[in-house]
């Protein structure tokens, strides 16, 4: 879709959407529309009890008086809300109503309160074509009986600001992160047969086109590094096993301290010998968004030039019922040297993140690290499925997380740790058991993982709820979220780029 930032005048053609705020009856973009409409337009909003609440949406299908096929009311809510993120609901709405309607093109013009400058800023204008974009996602590539009419059909977005040279540039940082999450998006969607852990660490090879060195270890090189946690989990696969390590030198210094992010990448999710249920098991390909979302925060880091050093590192591995595969009751040794008696071969995630974490800290030395994985089905009991869980050694990350995710609607909650849950994963013949018992699910995966974290500073996002949305909210359509990128990327971009 092209996106263009334009002045804010009424189109001669095409569908104009307007974002109104709530209670300001028809005054400026809406009051020129309705004279222009003979009236049709205010009819057609008193008729639909449009209030400009937010979540309204008003189509007014070719309104006489105006060479428009339609016109769109999008609600913004209280006028003293609004801000950058309304703007973006905004763009969301509009291109999730006229994405498939047959338009070609569509004009957004916002209408601010009465009193407000006539334009929006170059932010909002850039947050209404992030929403516009993140809405427009689809994943088509398998479809070969599509309807004419179920097909994509708007090509053209143009945004009416004040600004427009500083809503070009504002745009060109967002549009890297919003390619990051539709990166992201790519992977968790596509089916298991087609993304196993080699068909990810491939994907991955192509960002060293936007500057990143990626380098990806076998399973021979893992099994000399003693990283027998993950390789135990992959037994029961044809499939190689894999660590993605991925690296992005933006700081002035290439040689200054990194920071982490560590992803989960469980291609497909059998839960192994502990067998899952038959039900509901397709779904289990998103098993591996922790490591999406941080292949395509890197994307977005490298795609807009962020002035930090940042590495990535998925383990990537299938976990397959087989005559080799993993048993309950099994011991392995880790990377750390630290052993796990295998009680559940479906709590496989943990034993993922904890040799990728130690290698991790081990090999670079970061700052800290945050990890990324839909680990818990605890997790969405806890949270439901529009809050991410956050667990932590540190407050001072702790709290830069829970404010970057406030900032960009990727909420977390951060859940409580401590002594009293991590003795509930002591085992009698090992020096850990990787599942706790039956409560506190969340909570004893996290303890697991802090054991190989070496009290460098940490944080662990279980994104079990918010990777894989049942219905579309915002400007995630239903499907892949790519929950995670935007909240990273807020976190460096506020916070650690020099």
């Amino acid at each position: 879709m092209q996106i263009n930032f334009v002045k804010s005048e009424i189109p001669d053609e095409g569908a104009l959407a307007i974002g109104a705020p709530e209670g300001d009856d028809l005054t400026g973009v809406l009051d020129q529309i309705d004279k222009q409409s003979k009236g049709a337009v205010g009819r057609a909003l008193k008729a639909s009890r449009f209030t400009g609440a937010k979540g309204q949406v008003v189509e007014i299908l070719a309104p006489s008086g105006v060479d428009l096929d339609r016109v769109l009311v999008v609600g913004m809510g209280k006028p003293a809300d609004f801000n950058p993120g309304v703007a973006e609901t905004v763009g969301a709405q509009t291109v999730a109503r006229l994405l498939a309607s047959g338009e070609k093109s569509v004009t957004i013009l916002i209408q601010l309160p009465k009193g407000s400058a006539p334009d929006i800023d170059a932010e909002a204008a850039a947050r209404v074509a992030m929403g516009a974009l993140l809405r427009s996602y689809r994943f088509d590539l398998y479809r070969t009986t599509q309807k004419k009419n179920d097909k994509p059909t708007l090509a053209k977005l143009s945004i009416g600001t004040g600004e427009t040279a500083d809503a070009k540039k504002a745009w060109r940082s967002l549009e890297a992160v919003a390619r990051g999450v539709q990166f992201a998006r790519d992977l968790v969607t596509e089916p298991p047969n087609v993304l196993y852990p080699e068909e990810f660490a491939k994907r991955a090879r192509k960002l060293e086109d936007l500057g990143l060195e990626v380098e990806v270890l076998g399973e021979k090189d893992m099994a000399k590094l003693g990283m027998h946690s993950i390789l135990g989990v992959g037994l029961g696969s044809e499939r190689e096993t894999q660590l993605l390590v991925m690296q992005w030198k933006g700081a002035r210094d290439r040689n200054a301290q990194p920071i982490a992010f560590v992803g989960k990448g469980v291609t497909f999710d059998t839960g192994g010998i502990s067998l899952k249920p038959g039900p509901g098991m397709e779904a289990m390909k998103y098993d591996m968004g922790g490591a999406a979302a941080v292949t395509g925060l890197m994307h977005a880091l490298a795609g807009r030039k962020a002035k930090v050093n940042a590495i990535g590192i998925c383990g990537l591995v299938e976990n397959m019922p087989d005559g080799k595969a993993q048993r309950p009751g099994d011991v392995v040794k880790s990377m750390s040297g630290q052993t796990i008696e295998i009680l559940n071969t479906d709590a496989e995630g943990r034993l993922v993140l904890a040799d990728a974490l130690w290698y991790c800290q081990n090999r670079f030395k970061p700052k800290f690290m945050v990890d990324l994985a839909t680990l818990t089905g605890a997790i969405r009991v806890s949270l439901g499925l529009e809050i991410a869980g956050l667990f932590s050694n540190d407050d001072d990350l702790a709290a830069r997380l829970l404010a970057a995710g406030k900032a960009e609607n990727e909420e977390l909650w951060r859940m409580p740790m401590g002594e009293r849950f991590d003795k509930l994963i002591d085992s009698p013949i090992a020096d850990m058991k990787n599942i706790g018992g039956a409560f506190g699910g969340s909570i004893t995966a996290a303890q697991f993982i802090q054991r190989f974290v070496n009290k460098l500073p940490w944080a662990h996002l279980d994104i079990a709820g918010t990777a894989w949305a049942e219905e579309a909210r915002g400007s995630n359509p239903k499907g892949a979220t790519g929950y995670g990128v935007r909240l990273l990327n807020r976190l460096v971009a506020e916070n650690y780029e020099s």
